[in-house]
């Protein structure tokens, strides 16, 4: 819900909308059965993006660009020995992407965990919230349709969510507010996908400072993804009539894109051009599930790039999925013109690739809430 607090035990738990604490398994059965968690309130580091996303640029390359800038101004260094790292432990504050979807600004607030930074809020306007919203009220009387529990709850939760929707209201930041340190990016000066380098998520490098590098293996996948990116990456491997010269690994994040890509028929995509699917969750990015060949160079769309953590010293760049696919066709990290002329092709088809899961507008979730509504009017006083 807007402008709440919540907190989970996985690192990754950074509401798009609201903000999260994320805590040891220990404070979060506290937190559930409390109401509360102790906090001493974290200063905040505010991140303004102005300007416009040049064209091949990602929300990914904007997630680098935040370490990229801050290693620019001095807040942040890559060497451990004297660390410096002006996020850790603070708030991460991200203004002038307010007409990000909120699966978009989710990509922006789940990196604050590799910035070791405490939460993150993204400044949305109320629009793309209404249309979260809205889709997922129909996603939750699906479940209550599905038999999923506990049916009282969920209930709730929609209710909570038709009462913020009859007046939407979101909080703001107070022109006085102050902040431990302003990053500024100019959009602008994006002209190149950002990398973070081997094996470390802080080090944040431009395409054509790390070009040409053999690549072995590809992952696309982890909750740094969504559906538009396997998308992306199927419209470039759909044209692409060989062999991969890498071994490419994908996993949707839920169950719910695998069954709309299969749908879509980019299942058939994949297995054509000899794609590893895996099952949709963590996969590679959990490293205690599958994993890269011991040494590989690899690219990866997952959350971090510690050592050993995809694969015994394997060397891993994080990056977009638009570029990982890239990279998966030609074997190596392309020079910035390569994948401007791979990224103009996505570009052209944005309308098509970009659409996220509207289960609003979906007719086979619209059917099941329909036939859910008589189970729960009675407590719920749908119309």
């Amino acid at each position: 819900l807007p402008d709440t607090v919540g907190t989970g035990g996985d690192s990754h738990t950074r509401f798009p909308i609201g903000i999260s604490f994320p805590a040891g398994s220990g404070l979060v059965a506290f937190g559930a059965a409390t109401g509360v968690i102790p906090l001493d309130m974290p200063e905040s580091v505010r991140v303004r993006f102005r300007g416009t996303m040049q064209p091949g640029i990602t929300l990914r390359d904007l997630v680098h660009a935040i370490p990229f800038y801050a290693i620019r101004q001095g807040l942040l260094t890559v060497a451990k020995e004297g660390k410096k790292n002006i996020f850790s432990g603070r708030i991460l504050e991200i203004e002038g992407l307010e007409n990000l979807k909120c699966e978009q600004a989710f990509e922006l607030s789940d990196a604050s965990a590799e910035r070791s930074a405490a939460g993150c809020t993204i400044k949305l306007n109320k629009e793309p919230i209404i249309e979260y919203l809205q889709s997922n009220i129909v996603m939750l009387k699906w479940m209550i349709g599905n038999s999923y529990g506990d049916q009282r709850t969920i209930e709730r939760r929609i209710k909570a969510m038709e009462s913020w929707l009859m007046n939407p209201t979101l909080l703001e930041a107070d022109a006085n507010a102050e902040y431990t340190e302003t990053i500024d990016i100019d959009m602008n000066e994006i002209k190149e996908p950002i990398l973070c380098a081997p094996n470390d998520p802080d080090d944040a490098r431009t395409l054509s400072d790390v070009m040409g590098d053999k690549i072995d293996e590809v992952f696309i996948g982890s909750c740094m993804t969504n559906i538009g990116h396997f998308r992306a990456a199927g419209k470039l491997l759909e044209q692409y009539n060989k062999t991969l010269p890498t071994r490419l690994w994908m996993s949707p994040p839920t169950k719910m894109d695998k069954a709309q890509l299969m749908e879509e028929g980019y299942y058939n995509i994949y297995g054509r051009v000899g794609v590893r699917t895996e099952m949709p969750g963590c996969s590679l990015c959990m490293g205690n599930q599958a994993r890269v060949d011991a040494g590989a160079t690899v690219l990866s769309t997952s959350t971090r790039n510690f050592p050993n953590r995809l694969g015994d010293g394997a060397n891993v760049y994080l990056t977009s999925a638009e570029l990982a696919a890239v990279g998966a066709i030609v074997g190596r990290i392309p020079t910035a013109e390569e994948y401007m002329e791979y990224a103009s092709k996505i570009n052209a088809m944005s309308g098509e690739v970009f659409r996220y899961l509207n289960f609003d507008k979906m007719p086979s979730f619209k059917k099941a809430e329909e036939e859910a509504k008589a189970r729960i009017i009675p407590t719920l006083n749908v119309a």
